[in-house]
């Protein structure tokens, strides 16, 4: 339905690379839209069907060092801590980037990353996330 509305291909600004957190390959959820620039897709369990939106700042100017610990999989109980604030993660792939997360399910994250120095909507699974620190 939202085919190739975006430069890049798919229905998503940046050409639909969401990291493999969206199943079928399309942002959102099932039965969810899949938002526009400006607008972000709403959640179940969220006041207003809604969320919140990207920061109007960027994020801090350092890169964090990664923590030493290891750790098997990220809990989601354990992210949740870092809603509505700058964090940065880690990935298993060896990416690293500031991340301002807005939604936590049971096996992923939702929310903006900070890529070519704006804000863009993201998803991941946990089980990518190597570590993160929240800010």
């Amino acid at each position: 339905m939202f085919g190739n509305q975006f430069p890049g291909g798919g229905g998503f600004p940046g050409g639909g690379q969401t990291g493999g957190f969206f199943p079928g390959g399309g942002p959102g959820f099932p039965g969810q839209s899949p938002g526009f620039p400006g607008q972000s897709p709403g959640f179940p369990g969220q006041p207003g069907g809604g969320q919140q939106g990207a920061p109007n700042t960027p994020p801090p100017s350092f890169t964090p060092q990664q923590p030493q610990f290891q750790t098997f999989a990220v809990d989601p109980g354990a992210i949740r801590g870092c809603l509505f604030r700058f964090t940065y993660i880690w990935l298993d792939n060896g990416s690293a980037f500031w991340f301002y997360p807005t939604f936590v399910g049971r096996n992923s994250v939702a929310g903006f990353r900070w890529r070519n120095f704006r804000w863009v909507y993201f998803g991941i699974d946990l089980d990518r996330v190597r570590s993160f620190q929240c800010f």
